[in-house]
Formats: structure tokens, sequence, C-alpha cells
């Protein structure tokens, strides 16, 4: 019985959490609730289900993998053998399992992958998809232009680059769509960043899982514009031609430059936030090694955040049995980033999740929705348009709400499927 009753609880109560924090809960309005539901399952069922997809994803794993050897050769010319590990070591290796170095190993394929979108995005070939995604989104969902644009382009680029596709359009735009810009921001995860998830979790979950990834982004914006919608009802919706997207850079060169630029900023971030975020947690860990053992295991600041998202953890799907887990991943995903919680995910020695709720946790921790997040968004969107600061920290702490729980939809819908 509770096979059947978990699905229906769990959905229900994920719409409510998003409800009962509208801002105008009367507002709310449910044809677009719907719509936003429908989209997520018939995008997911395709995506995961026709094989001529399954097969593009399939082709495109392996170039997920060229790419990484790409990157690996660019960065063993740079490092020599601190890119490789133990294969050109100009020593003997007597454990070759701590030859990798993470920031040489996996991080520099950040500022590849950043280059080479911008390069794509100057080629006109990622707009071309943008455009076309948008269309999808924008009228079933009630979106106007430049909402639509920015948020599909999320899937792509950055939280921040996103954004700057709309520059002109943020001085006017609502609260409504200022929280829309920012929970897909944070609900869904860059391309450049897809790619080191990929190559990093491949060992668990198979060379397919770069299709995952896109899945998990692309259903996330449904998601994400609902709950927004949720938080902050509007009727108000900014328009614009839709040419202004092309402008981005005025080169290929241009293309190039700025998006190496782009990389190293995000590739010094993300291996700066990696050391602080992990040392704050050994320096919790350890203050809380002063209290008593709790059922025979002492208290961490994971076993604690997965208390508190355990139960947002079983309205996914996840068996109960699981839920502490799986709570802990949410948490850590959420207080820290989703990096870590990634790294947490592949220690399957330590996070024992059945095949389904491992699944359903790939998905839900596909996302930025974490307070790192916020920070950069507020810095970000600030700079381009200051005048907007106060309206953008008002709407920061809902935006992270709505773009956490969007992801756990996606893990719910996907569970389902």
């Amino acid at each position: 019985m509770m096979e059947y009753l978990q699905p229906i609880l769990g959905f229900f109560a994920l719409l409510l959490l998003g409800a009962v924090f509208s801002e105008n809960i009367k507002a709310i309005k449910i044809k677009y609730l719907v719509s936003a539901v429908v989209i997520q399952v018939v995008l997911a069922y395709m995506l995961i289900n026709l094989p001529i997809i399954s097969s593009f994803f399939e082709y495109l794993s392996y170039g997920v993998m060229t790419l990484k050897d790409a990157n690996d050769y660019g960065t063993a010319f740079v490092f020599g053998y601190l890119a490789d590990g133990a294969p050109n070591a100009p020593f003997e290796i007597s454990n070759e399992a701590n030859t990798f170095i993470f920031a040489f190993g996996g991080l520099t394929l950040i500022i590849v992958m950043s280059a080479i979108s911008a390069l794509l995005w100057h080629w006109r070939v990622i707009p071309v998809l943008v455009n076309a995604l948008a269309v999808i989104f924008k009228k079933p969902l009630d979106v106007g232009g430049p909402v639509g644009l920015s948020a599909t382009a999320n899937i792509f680029l950055g939280q921040v680059e996103a954004p700057l596709l709309v520059r002109p359009y943020l001085a006017t735009m609502s609260k409504n769509e200022l929280v829309i810009l920012m929970t897909v921001g944070m609900s869904t995860i860059a391309g450049s960043v897809m790619v080191i998830y990929t190559t990093m979790l491949a060992p668990i979950y198979g060379l397919g899982l770069i299709g995952h990834f896109l899945t998990a982004s692309l259903i996330s914006v449904p998601a994400a514009i609902m709950y927004a919608n949720m938080m902050i009802p509007s009727d108000t919706k900014t328009e614009f031609p839709a040419d202004d997207s092309s402008k981005m850079y005025s080169s290929t060169v241009d293309a190039i430059t700025r998006g190496t630029q782009s990389g190293i900023d995000i590739f010094l971030n993300v291996a700066a936030m990696l050391i602080v975020v992990m040392a704050l947690v050994f320096l919790v860990n350890a203050m809380l090694g002063v209290f008593p053992d709790i059922q025979g295991q002492p208290l961490t600041m994971e076993r604690i955040v997965g208390w508190i998202f355990a139960p947002l953890a079983w309205c996914m799907g996840i068996p109960w049995q699981e839920s502490q887990a799986a709570g802990e991943l949410l948490g850590v995903k959420t207080i820290l980033n989703e990096f870590v919680a990634y790294i947490y995910l592949a220690d399957t020695s330590t996070y024992v999740l059945s095949e389904k709720s491992s699944l359903i946790m790939l998905y839900a921790l596909c996302g930025f929705a974490n307070f790192s997040s916020v920070g950069i968004l507020l810095s970000g969107m600030s700079a381009m348009v200051p005048e907007r600061r106060e309206d953008l920290i008002a709407v920061s702490v809902k935006a992270l709400w709505a773009a956490l729980l969007a992801s756990c939809m996606t893990g719910f819908i996907v569970g389902i499927l």
C-alpha cells in the first residue's frame, strides 16, 4: 500500500512546501502548475525512454570522454605528470590510488569547456537550441521573452552568464521575473561542470551519465519556473525582440579568449570553495566531537542535516530506511555545494543507496541551489543592475528554496518514471 501512497503524498507535499512560502497563495494559477508538471513528465519520458535520444546521449558520452582526453593532453603539456598521475611520473609509484590530483586531473576541464561553450555560442549552435527550447516553456508557463531565453540558456551556460544575455532588460523586470531567473540559475548546472561530474561519477553510473545531467537540467527548468511563480505570483511580463543574444562575442577569437577567462574564474572559484567548505566541515565536525555519540555513532554536521532533510528525501520517493543518507546528501548540497555532495555520492561505501534511490539523488543534486550560489548570483546580477540590488536580496532566499524544491521535484518525476 505504501508503494502507491508515498508518491501521492510526496507529490502534494512538494507542492505544498512551495505554496506555504508564497507571497500571495490565492494568486497562484493552478493552470500553469499543471502545465509545468505535464511538461516535466513528457520531457523526462521522452529523454529517458526514446531510443533515438538514448542513442544520441550514448554518442554524446563518447564525445565527453574525448573532451576529457583532450583536456588531459593540454593539462599534461602544462603541468606534466601532475595531470595524469602515475603513468608519466619520473619516479617509482608505491600507491597509484593516491596519484590523482583533482585540481589538475579534473577541474581543469572547466576551463576547456567554458571556452568551447563560448565558441559554440558565437557560432550560433547553442542559441539555436536555446531558442527552440524556449518555445516549449514560454507560452505554456506564461513567461516573457527575456525570461524564457535566459531560463533556457541556463541548461548550457552558468547561473551568472545566462542573465547576461538579457542584461538590458533586468532593470525593468518585476520581482517575479527576477526570482524566476535566480531560481532557474540555481536549479540547473552549467555545461562546463556537467562534464566534470560525468567523468567523476562515470565509474558508478556508466558512460551515459551526460544524458542524465542534460535531462536533469532540462526538466528542472519548468519546475523552477513553477516554484518561482508560486513564491511570487505576478501577471507582469517583460518582452523583447529576440535578436540581442547573438552579440555576446565580437569574434571567434574573442569568444575563445573570454570563454577561457570565464573558465579560469570558475576554476579558481570552485577550487577555493572546495578548500574552504571541506575545511569548515572538518572544523564543525571537530567541535561536534565534544558531544557524546548518538545511536553508537559520533555526531557530525552530515548527520544533523540528514535528520533535517530526511522527510524531503522521502517525499521524492526514497524509502524511509535510506532517507537519512539521502537527506545528508541534500543537506550537504544546500549548505555547502553540489560538488561536495557528488563527491559524497561517489562514496558508495558510506552512502549506501539502492539503484533507484541513487538515480533519484543523481537528479536531485543536479543544481546550484546552495548558499554560496546565492552569494555568487547576488554579486553577479548586482554588478549588472546595481539599482535592483535591494530587490535581488529580497527575493534571494525564496529563490534558493524554490530551486531546492525544483531539483527535488525533478528527482521525484524521474523516480516515478
